[in-house]
């Protein structure tokens, strides 16, 4: 039974980064708004993801710079304070609480609803509140869909049963496993290895491909795969999982294929992420969509499979760049259109900037070599060692680390860039904006970078390029 109905110009389902974002535009730009969500207000990324996890890697980054430099190294002494970390993680979480958020919607005009929002017809959402009450929101101009992801559980054999850790279990513990099996060598799996490993538990990280971080340039997986091993990681590739079981006891037992037999406390699966669209209502709408899939935009965010274009979908629901920057940019281009803007989105498909927060970092945007040819795009590599220029010298001694541009032959612009090492991930933007504005090489030969910063690889990989 429907307790009561509202009728507003914007309905968003779903209020992390992505749905705040696009319900802040609207509301600011004088539309009446409302966002709807089950959980607590700034999503995954806020209390489960991005924030927890690099708020429990930075202390072992921290140590791991200090001890690269002769004179504070010796100043280093002892281990990872793991209370201090994890009460800093509290902290940086609000303690699991969104009181704070809340203000922010105030500011910019957006009501809050809080309860289980699904689609049951054409601009209409049903919102089922904790009590069980419900309530029903019309939307006069659109719908916007930003409900994220939730992690994947694969078909191995007793891991569903074995009750794994996910993202959220991992970034929200208050007591550390003294041994852990991680699943998956994705940028989940790599950084939470290595921030386990860094706070004292023994680590296994099995990746069922040849390589980590599959999608990135190669020489990154390599040396991140090094980096892991440095801080006592064990890594294996090329090991599918066959089954999983837990004891009576909890200990975790993994069976891979090739025979090896893995125990464990703790079992972490990092192998992927779904849409969270399951329960959506996406079927009440009779356009051919799938629930618990993507949802299939166009370049102004609009579903395609949708008459009328009043249903959006921004952020991880739609599939195109499973980013939280990513999400908020498309919810800037939704909120415009919704505004009457002719606003479109140019950078989800070949533009998108990423960090894998390991040490060393991998921070890329726009097309791998790999990429690019598979394209079609005539392609030349530069590289040069990040440990090429005065700048990071200054940062320690054995800086790891390469830096590489992917350029464009037809054109003379670069349209990918790695760059790995130690805290490069401020790096990166300057390659986004070149990737971005395809700004041609000669024109980026007059932006002079500042001595002595690691930023002077970029003169060193013009230099390779020939200018």
């Amino acid at each position: 039974m429907t307790d009561d109905e509202l009728t507003v110009d914007v309905v968003v389902i779903g209020a992390g980064p992505a749905g705040e974002v696009v319900a802040g535009r609207c509301g600011d730009g004088g539309l009446q708004t409302v966002i709807v969500e089950r959980e607590l207000v700034g999503g995954e990324c806020s209390y489960w993801g991005c924030i927890p996890s690099k708020t429990l890697i930075r202390p072992g980054d921290v140590l791991a710079a200090a001890r690269r430099v002769p004179g504070a190294a010796q100043a280093v002494n002892g281990t990872l304070d793991v209370a201090a970390a994890l009460a800093r993680r509290d902290e940086m979480t609000s303690h699991w609480h969104d009181d704070g958020q809340l203000p922010w919607l105030a500011e910019h005009h957006v009501d809050l609803v809080r309860g289980v929002g699904r689609l049951t017809g054409p601009r209409e959402v049903e919102v089922t509140a904790a009590d069980d009450s419900r309530r029903r929101l019309v939307a006069r101009r659109a719908v916007v869909v930003a409900t994220g992801t939730r992690a994947a559980i694969p078909p191995i054999p007793g891991l569903a049963e074995a009750e794994p850790w996910d993202n959220r279990t991992a970034t929200q513990t208050s007591t550390l496993p003294r041994r852990l099996v991680a699943i998956g060598g994705g940028a989940v799996g790599c950084e939470l290895a290595q921030a386990f490993a860094r706070m004292g538990v023994a680590v296994t990280l099995v990746e069922g491909g040849p390589r980590l971080l599959a999608r990135e340039e190669p020489f990154a997986s390599d040396q991140v795969a090094a980096g892991l091993t440095a801080d006592g990681v064990r890594v294996l590739l090329g090991a599918a999982t066959t089954g999983v079981r837990r004891a009576a006891d909890g200990e975790v037992t993994v069976d891979l294929a090739d025979g090896t037999r893995l125990t464990a406390d703790e079992i972490l699966v990092a192998a992927g992420r779904r849409p969270a669209t399951a329960d959506l209502g996406l079927d009440t709408l009779d356009a051919g969509m799938h629930p618990g899939h993507p949802i299939e935009v166009d370049d102004q965010q609009r579903a395609v499979a949708v008459p009328d274009g009043w249903l959006y979908a921004v952020g991880d629901a739609n599939g195109r760049a499973l980013l939280t920057h990513m999400g908020k940019y498309q919810a800037r281009i939704a909120a415009d259109v919704i505004l009457g803007k002719n606003a479109v989105d140019r950078a989800s498909r070949n533009v998108i900037p990423r960090v894998t927060f390991t040490d060393p970092q991998v921070c890329a945007v726009g097309r791998t070599e790999a990429q690019a040819r598979e394209d079609g795009v005539a392609v030349r590599v530069v590289e040069v060692a990040t440990a090429s220029v005065a700048g990071a010298s200054t940062e320690g001694e054995d800086i790891a680390g390469s830096c590489r541009l992917v350029i464009d032959t037809d054109r003379d612009v670069v349209v990918g860039a790695t760059f790995t090492g130690p805290a490069m991930a401020e790096l990166l933007h300057s390659a986004t904006v070149a990737v971005a504005g395809g700004v041609p090489l000669g024109t980026l030969w007059h932006a002079v970078p500042s001595f002595p910063t690691v930023s002077e690889v970029w003169l060193k990989l013009l230099e390779e390029a020939g200018l």
